[in-house]
């Protein structure tokens, strides 16, 4: 560990108890602020998590002549000329959501230029849908060195087309669907992805003139619109922290209640934990509710694309079933390289090995505290669950990645009665 590197420090082998409300979603959160670029005028959004990764992409829309007012958990955002149709490309490499500029620029400008994103090293998630969906719209899409550009040809504009994903890509949907709402005409997206935060992007760009209909469903709608106006909008609460605290509960033996879930965004969370053996209350009004209900029982998972088991669950499952009674598994069926959290449970006593892309998991483990590292945002999650579960004293290494995804993590788990220290 570095001088200036921070840790959190666990005490684990408490159940966790209580009541916890998460943050604006953090994905929705991102795609919401991109689609400031496609407006003149104000956007104000509510509800946004106080995380690291707002941070990066509104320094990247600064630079592209945005004027960003972030204030705790409002952000205000102001795009009466684009300056700039090139990101800043070190900042780009740091934030797999940066990408999602090229839409917006395309539509409003009529060119984009960006280097490939960076973000999370958790495997191959190739650039293919952005680009078939662009080009399908009448833009040209190109290689410069390490940049992509895309560009509307001289004398003609994006125009309405029907656009088939060979797989329904969350990022490629949501840039594809930023360019055709601007577009002549009409586009339908087949196989787009369902994702609640891409249903809430487009609901967003409905609020600000679009004309969208399918959201939420693999069929996206659009009638083009001549040009976007400013809006008001809510992000939706983060169902990947939701099931984070609602998981970190059932490997804990604990009672949790996440009181601002969306019960039906968290169904194949819900569904899994009652078969590994929890009791779990979900109501619009009252959240979602996860009590041990005597020793948690071994379970079957594949991550798939929503409304399928969220891949960005698949580590902290992993962490609850090492305290399960039989063998589970996960099959990742979306990330190829997904599992980076697995030495680091090792480390901690867990009994896991991988097979191809799913990973097997043998319980109920008693765990103790060891260094371990948080690799990426979820897999750092992984360890904190594990920790919380573990026996004795946990380092948690490598917290930046964390900051990037839970706000005030440490504080809203000391609420539940978790024992853990920023350091």
């Amino acid at each position: 560990m570095s001088p200036a590197e921070e840790c959190y420090v666990i005490g684990g082998g408490r159940p966790l108890r209580g009541d916890v409300a998460v943050s604006g979603s953090k994905n929705a959160a991102l795609y919401a602020i991109a689609a400031g670029l496609l407006t003149a005028e104000p956007l104000t959004l509510t509800n946004v998590p106080r995380i690291a990764d707002i941070d990066e992409l509104a320094e990247i829309l600064r630079a592209l002549g945005s004027q960003i007012e972030v204030d705790g958990e409002t952000v205000r955002i102001a795009t009466p000329e684009i300056t700039s149709t090139a990101p800043p490309a070190e900042q780009v490499m740091r934030l797999r959501a940066s990408f999602l500029v090229m839409g917006p620029l395309l539509a409003r400008r009529g060119e984009a230029e960006c280097v490939s994103p960076g973000g999370d090293v958790i495997g191959s998630r190739p650039l293919d849908v952005h680009f078939v969906g662009f080009r399908m719209l009448g833009a040209t899409v190109s290689r410069h060195g390490a940049n992509w550009r895309a560009a509307v040809p001289e004398g003609t504009q994006l125009h309405g087309a029907r656009i088939f994903f060979d797989y329904p890509s969350v990022l490629g949907t949501v840039n594809v669907l930023f360019a055709a709402v601007l577009a002549r005409g009409h586009t339908t997206i087949v196989n787009a992805a369902a994702e609640p935060e891409v249903a809430m992007a487009a609901r967003l760009l409905n609020r600000m003139g679009a004309r969208i209909t399918g959201e939420g469903t693999p069929m996206l709608e659009v009638d083009g619109v001549r040009s976007l106006h400013g809006a008001e909008f809510a992000i939706i609460p983060d169902r990947l922290e939701a099931g984070t605290y609602l998981l970190a509960g059932a490997a804990t033996g604990g009672d949790v209640r996440v009181t601002n879930a969306v019960p039906h965004h968290l169904d194949s969370l819900i569904t899994k934990l009652r078969e590994m053996g929890m009791t779990v209350e979900a109501s619009d009004a009252g959240g979602v509710r996860a009590a041990a209900n005597g020793p948690l029982q071994a379970a079957q998972v594949q991550a798939v694309p929503y409304p399928g088991f969220a891949t960005d669950l698949h580590p902290q499952m992993a962490a609850a079933m090492t305290q399960a009674h039989g063998i589970s598994l996960v099959h990742e069926r979306v990330y190829d390289n997904r599992t980076l959290y697995v030495n680091e449970l090792r480390k901690l006593g867990a009994r896991i090995v991988t097979g191809g892309e799913s990973v097997i998991i043998e319980g109920p483990t008693p765990l103790a505290g060891s260094a371990v590292r948080a690799l990426d945002i979820r897999a750092g999650a992984a360890v904190v669950v594990a920790g919380l579960a573990a026996e004795g004293e946990t380092t948690v290494l490598g917290i930046g990645h964390l900051d990037r995804g839970y706000a005030d993590l440490e504080v809203r788990l000391r609420a539940l009665g978790a024992q853990i220290e920023r350091r």
